[in-house]
C-alpha cells in the first residue's frame, strides 16, 4: 500500500457533517435528537447515555435518512433529560458527540405562575397639585390570589413619615387600588411607590407628586422679626472661593416643611445654592463658590401644623490676602454664543488656573486662553446649557475670582452635573424649559427611555421629570435632557452594598422550531442557592447593522425560558441574544445564546403606495414607509418581480422603493402590489397620454421645466453626503412647490429651499435614510419629478497576502483568519463553504476596532474549507487545508537500537510514536514486513512492536519502523552455535512465510 493510499483511507474517518442540536420538549411528547455524519466506508452509528448502549426497542427507536441520523424517544418525561452520545465508527477511525435534551415538566407550573402573579393592568399616574388640593393615585392590578398592597414614599412607609388623618389607601371591586393624600404640603412631593405581592411574585410601579408650593403664603407666616431677634445667631466664616454648609435638624409629625432665607429673601435651589435633606435627616443649604455679596443672615425656618421654628447664622466672607485688580464679572449669554470672561492679575508673571466648578479647564478647541501683561482671559466657544455655571480663575498663593455664567436659551432649569444615590434609593431628574408641550427625549447612556413601572417620565407644562425608582448599579450612566438641538447631562452613580452579585446562569439553549418566535432556555448557577438570582435579565443585538449595541428586550423573576416572538423586535432581522443574572448586589457577566434567530416585527403602513402617472420611456418609482424595517416581495399584475435590468428594488430601513425603468404602454393600467409579513397595498402605473383617468391635465403648460438627463432625475446619495435637486422653468417669476412622498415640504434645519432666476434647487445638507423617496417640484402647470435613494456608504477589506488568504493548519493547533475594513461599525458575516458561521464553544468571532477575526481553537480535519469574511458591498476569501500534523519518534539510544540476540530467542523491537492513531510500517533490509505465524506486528497506544518468535541467522539485519514523517532504524545481529545447518528463506512479499524443507 504506497502512502498516498494510505492517506486517502485515512481521510474517509467518520466525521460530523452537522453536530446534534440541543433539544427542549414538552413532558409527554416525542423527542428527536439528530446528527448528519460522513464517512467512507459508510460508519456504524450508535446512540449512548450513561456509558451505556441504548437498545433500539421499546420507547427507543432510530433510523437513517441518507447521512442523517435520528434517534427517537417517544413520550418523554423529565427523567429522560440529559445527555446523549452518538458514536460512528467504520474500520479507519471512529468519532462521536454529544447531545443535549432538555424535558420541561414544570412547564404548566410555570406558566401558572406567570398567570397569577401580581401585574400592573393600569400603573399610577404622576400628578402635580397645588398646595392644600388632595392627591390621589389609583392602579388597576391583576393578581391570583388578590396581591397585597403597600404604597411608600421615597422609600419609606407612609405611616412612618404621615399621620394616619393625613393619608388613605383604599381597594375597590375589580382590582383597583387606591392612595389618597389629604391637603398637600410642599414636603409631600416625591415619589411614591405601590408593591403588589402574593405567593408567585411581586410587582411595583411608581409615581411622581408635584406640589406647587407658594413659599410666600409660608414666609408671611413664618416672617416675624421679633422671633429671629429672640434666636441666638451663630457667627460662621469662609474665604472667598470656598463652599459654606448649613445644616439643622427638626423632627416632628406631619414633616415639617422647610425654607430657606437670606436677609429675609427666599432662597431657591440654584447653581450656586443647594437645598436638600440628607441621609442623616438634617435639612442642608450649601452655598457654592462663597463671594462678598454672600455675607448675611441665613434662617432656616420650619413649619407643621403643630407649629414652627427658626435658626440663624451669619455668613461673613473673608477677602483673601492677596486680591485680584480687576474681579472676572457675571455673564449673560445665549446658547451658541462666545462667552469671554476677564480678570487682571497683581503682577504680569503671576500665572493662573482656570475651573469650571471643580474641573480644571485646559485649552483647545472648546476654550481659548490668553494673556497680555496682568489681564487673563478665558474664552468659552460654543457655550451650551452644560456650560451653564460657575467658572473660577485660581492664583498659586489660593486667591480666587469668581463669575457666574448663565447660558439662557431653551433650557431655563439644567441637570446637576452628578447625582449619588444609594442602592434601593429613587434618583430624580427635573428640568424646566422655555415653553410648553417642547418635543423633548430623555437619554442613560445614548440610549432613549421610555416609561416603564420603575422609570417615571412625566411632564406638567415646562417643567419634565425623570425618575429611576428602586435603583440598582447597573443603573448607573449618562442620564441626558435634549430639546431641540439643546441638551443638559448628569452622570448618576449608584453606590452598591458591599455584596456579590449572582454568577452567570449556564446551559444556555435556543430553540427555533416554532416560526418566528425564539424559545431561549438556561439554567441557574450551581451556586444559585447560596447566592441566589432575584431575576435575570435579556438582552438583544440586531445582527447585521455594525451596531455592537445591546438592548434590554426584557426581565423575569424565577422563569428559566421565555419565548421571543416577531412582534417584540422593532425591525426584520437577525438578532442574537445575551442574559446575565441580577440580584440587589449587582448583575453577573452576560452569557450569549449559541446562535442567532430571524424575527420578523408586526408593521403598519406610514405612507402607502401612490398611483403613478409617468410618460412612456420614463422610470416609474412606487414607494411605501412602513413602521418597521420587515423584507417585502414586489407583484406586477399578480407576478412576483425579481432584481433584474428593468426592475430595481431597494429597501433601507421602513422605507422600500420599486423602479420600474423604462415603462412601455402595455404597462398602461398595471397593478403593482408590495406584501410583507403582515401587510399588502397596491397602486396602478398609468402611461400618460393613454389614460381618460387624467385627461383633465393641461394639454399646452403655460409654464414648463427644461428636461433634465436621467441622471438628473435619479439619485443615489451616500449617507452623510449633501443631497442637491435642480431645475430650471421658462417662466423665472412662477411659483413653485417642493413635495416629498407627497407632503409638502417647509424650510427646516437641514433642508434649503432656493430660487434665483429660473433656477429652483432643494440643498439637503447631510443625507440621511430617512430622505429617501420621491421629490416633486410642482410649478401648477408642469411638475418635475425626482427619484432620491440614499445609501450607506460602501465598505471595503483592505488587501492581504496569498499567505494570509491561503493557509496550511496542522490538525490541532488554532485558525485565525483576520482582516481588516474601511469602517469600524460595519457588520460582517463569516461562512464555510457557503455555510453561515456563528460564535460557538471553540470557534470565536471577534471585532476589534477596524479588524474582524475568526479563531478556531483547535483544528479538525473537517475544517478544512473555503472561509469568506462579507460585508455589505465586498468579500474576502480564506482557503484553509488541515493536514495531520507530523509524526515523530520518540528518541532511543543507540544501544538499544543495536541488538545482539541469541539463536533461537524471540527478537522485540519497539518505539513510541508521537500519534496514538498513527499508521507504520515496518522493514527489513527495505523490504516491507507483513504479520504471519512467525512474526507480529502490534500496536499498543503510542508504542509500535515487533516481534519474531524465534532467531535465526537469516534474522540478522536492519530493521526499519516508517511514519509518512520520520524514520526509526533496528540493527539486528543474529548469534549462536549452529550444528545443523537449515536453509530458511523468507519470501517478502505479501504471501505468507515459507517452510523449508
Amino acid at each position: 500500500m504506497t502512502r498516498k493510499g494510505q492517506m486517502d483511507v485515512f481521510g474517509g474517518a467518520p466525521r460530523f457533517l452537522a453536530y446534534p442540536r440541543p433539544v427542549v420538549v414538552q413532558s409527554g411528547t416525542d423527542a428527536v435528537l439528530k446528527c448528519q455524519i460522513g464517512g467512507d466506508p459508510r460508519p456504524a452509528v450508535i446512540w449512548e447515555r450513561n456509558n451505556e448502549k441504548i437498545d433500539p426497542q421499546g420507547r427507543y427507536r432510530v433510523f437513517e435518512d441518507g447521512n442523517v441520523y435520528n434517534l427517537i424517544i417517544s413520550a418523554v418525561t423529565t427523567e429522560d433529560s440529559g445527555q446523549y452520545i452518538c458514536k460512528a465508527k467504520n474500520s479507519i477511525g471512529e468519532t462521536y458527540a454529544a447531545a443535549t435534551l432538555k424535558v420541561e415538566g414544570e412547564a404548566q407550573e410555570m406558566e401558572l405562575r406567570e398567570e397569577n402573579k401580581p401585574r400592573f393592568l393600569i400603573k399610577p399616574l404622576s400628578t402635580r397639585v397645588g398646595r392644600g388640593e388632595d392627591a390621589v393615585f389609583s392602579c388597576k392590578l391583576w393578581g391570583n390570589p388578590r396581591p397585597e398592597v403597600v404604597w411608600e414614599k421615597d422609600g419609606r412607609k407612609l405611616n412612618e413619615i404621615f399621620e394616619s388623618t393625613h393619608f388613605n389607601v383604599g381597594y375597590q371591586d375589580g382590582g383597583w387600588f387606591q392612595l389618597k393624600i389629604f391637603k398637600t404640603r410642599a414636603p409631600d412631593g416625591g415619589v411614591y411607590t405601590c408593591k403588589a405581592r402574593n405567593e408567585f411574585g411581586e410587582s411595583l410601579a411608581g409615581a411622581v407628586l408635584l406640589v406647587d408650593r407658594s413659599g410666600r403664603q409660608v414666609l408671611n407666616r413664618l416672617k416675624d422679626d421679633t422671633m429671629i431677634k429672640s434666636t441666638k445667631v451663630k457667627m460662621f466664616a469662609v474665604t472667598e472661593g470656598k463652599h459654606a454648609k448649613f445644616r439643622c435638624f427638626v423632627t416632628g409629625k406631619p414633616k415639617p416643611e422647610i425654607i430657606w432665607r437670606k436677609d429675609g429673601r427666599l432662597i431657591l435651589s440654584g447653581r450656586r445654592y443647594l437645598l436638600y435633606e440628607d441621609r442623616e435627616g438634617y435639612f442642608t443649604l450649601k452655598v457654592l463658590y462663597c463671594k462678598q455679596k454672600d455675607n448675611g443672615v441665613y434662617v432656616c425656618a420650619a413649619s407643621n401644623t403643630a407649629g414652627q421654628t427658626l435658626s440663624a447664622v451669619h455668613l461673613s466672607v473673608k477677602e483673601p490676602l492677596v486680591r485680584f485688580k480687576q474681579p472676572l464679572i457675571d455673564l449673560e449669554v445665549w446658547e451658541r454664543d462666545l462667552a469671554v470672561l476677564e480678570c487682571e492679575v497683581p503682577e504680569d508673571s503671576v500665572p493662573i488656573t482656570w475651573y469650571l466648578e471643580d474641573r480644571r479647564l485646559q485649552p483647545g478647541a472648546k476654550y481659548g486662553m490668553e494673556e497680555w501683561g496682568t489681564k487673563r482671559r478665558l474664552t468659552i466657544r460654543d457655550i451650551g446649557v452644560d456650560d451653564d455655571g460657575i467658572y473660577l480663575c485660581e492664583m498659586p498663593d489660593g486667591g480666587r475670582s469668581i463669575a457666574e455664567v448663565a447660558v439662557k436659551g431653551t433650557i431655563l432649569r439644567k441637570l446637576p452635573r452628578k447625582v449619588d444615590v444609594l442602592e434601593g434609593e429613587n434618583a430624580a431628574f427635573c428640568v424646566e424649559v422655555e415653553k410648553e408641550e417642547m418635543d423633548i427625549h430623555w437619554y442613560k447612556d445614548g440610549v432613549e427611555l421610555r416609561e416603564t413601572h420603575q422609570t417615571i417620565i412625566k411632564s406638567f407644562g415646562r417643567t419634565h421629570i425623570l425618575v429611576f425608582v428602586n435603583t440598582m448599579p447597573e443603573d448607573t450612566g449618562l442620564v441626558t435632557f435634549l430639546v431641540g438641538r439643546s441638551k443638559t447631562s448628569s452622570q448618576l452613580r449608584v453606590k452598591a452594598a458591599r455584596h456579590c452579585p449572582p454568577s452567570s446562569p449556564v446551559g444556555v439553549q435556543i430553540n427555533t422550531e416554532r416560526a418566528n418566535a425564539a424559545l431561549l432556555s438556561w439554567i441557574p448557577a450551581q451556586d444559585s442557592r447560596r447566592n441566589p438570582p432575584s431575576g435575570y435579565v435579556l438582552e438583544r443585538q440586531e445582527v447585521g447593522t455594525g451596531s455592537q449595541e445591546w438592548l434590554q428586550c426584557l426581565t423575569t423573576d424565577s422563569a428559566t425560558s421565555v419565548e421571543i416572538l416577531g412582534d417584540s423586535v422593532p425591525c426584520e432581522a437577525d438578532y442574537r441574544f445575551r442574559i446575565c443574572s441580577v440580584n440587589k448586589y449587582g448583575k453577573s457577566n452576560n452569557v450569549e445564546f449559541p446562535r442567532a434567530v430571524h424575527l420578523v416585527p408586526v408593521a403598519r403602513i406610514q405612507a402607502p403606495l401612490q398611483d403613478a402617472l409617468v410618460p412612456e420611456g420614463q422610470d416609474a418609482l412606487f414607494s411605501i414607509e412602513l413602521s418597521a424595517s420587515v423584507i417585502g416581495t414586489w407583484f406586477l399584475n399578480g407576478t412576483q418581480l425579481q432584481e433584474d435590468e428593468r426592475f430595481s428594488m431597494r429597501r433601507s430601513r421602513t422605507h422600500q422603493s420599486l423602479r420600474i425603468r423604462g415603462v412601455r404602454d402595455t404597462d398602461n393600467g398595471a397593478e403593482i402590489t408590495f406584501i410583507a409579513y403582515g401587510i399588502r397595498d397596491s397602486a396602478a402605473l398609468y402611461i400618460q397620454g393613454m389614460c381618460d383617468h387624467f385627461h383633465s391635465l393641461p394639454k399646452s403648460p403655460l409654464v414648463k421645466f427644461s428636461p433634465l438627463s436621467e441622471m438628473d432625475r435619479n439619485k443615489f446619495v451616500e449617507a452623510g453626503n449633501p443631497i442637491v435637486l435642480y431645475c430650471e422653468l421658462s417662466d423665472p417669476a412662477a411659483p413653485v412647490h417642493w413635495y416629498k412622498n407627497g407632503v409638502e415640504l417647509q424650510k427646516m434645519e437641514g433642508v434649503h429651499i432656493q430660487s434665483e432666476g429660473t433656477m429652483r434647487r432643494i440643498v439637503i445638507q447631510s443625507a440621511e435614510f430617512s430622505h429617501s423617496g420621491v421629490y416633486c417640484c410642482d410649478a401648477i402647470d408642469d411638475v418635475i419629478r425626482f427619484n432620491v435613494e440614499v445609501e450607506a456608504p460602501p465598505v471595503r477589506f483592505s488587501a492581504i497576502s496569498d499567505a494570509e488568504r491561503n493557509k496550511t493548519i496542522h490538525k490541532g493547533c488554532s485558525i485565525v483568519l483576520q482582516c481588516e475594513l474601511s469602517d469600524p461599525s460595519a457588520q460582517v458575516h463569516w461562512y464555510k463553504d457557503g455555510s453561515k458561521l456563528h460564535p460557538q464553544n471553540g470557534v470565536d468571532i471577534l471585532t476589534d476596532g477596524l479588524v474582524r477575526k475568526l479563531i478556531v481553537h483547535s483544528a479538525e480535519f473537517f475544517h478544512s474549507g473555503l472561509y469568506c469574511c462579507k460585508t455589505k458591498g465586498d468579500t474576502i476569501m480564506f482557503n484553509v487545508d488541515i493536514k495531520a500534523p507530523p509524526v515523530k519518534f520518540s528518541a532511543i539510544p543507540e544501544e538499544m537500537r543495536t541488538r545482539l540476540i541469541e539463536a533461537g530467542c524471540p527478537i522485540v523491537l519497539q518505539c513510541v510514536v508521537s500519534d496514538p492513531e498513527a499508521q507504520v510500517c515496518w522493514y527489513k533490509d527495505d523490504m516491507q514486513l507483513t504479520s504471519n505465524s512467525a512474526l507480529e506486528i502490534n500496536s499498543e497506544g503510542n508504542t509500535r512492536i515487533l516481534v519474531v518468535q524465534s532467531a535465526e541467522l537469516c534474522h540478522s539485519g536492519v530493521y526499519r519502523c516508517t511514519t509518512q514523517d520520520d524514520t526509526m532504524e533496528f540493527q539486528v545481529e543474529i548469534q549462536g552455535d549452529f550444528t545443523l545447518f537449515i536453509l530458511c528463506i523468507y519470501i517478502i512479499t505479501p504471501t505468507p512465510l515459507s517452510t523449508c524443507n
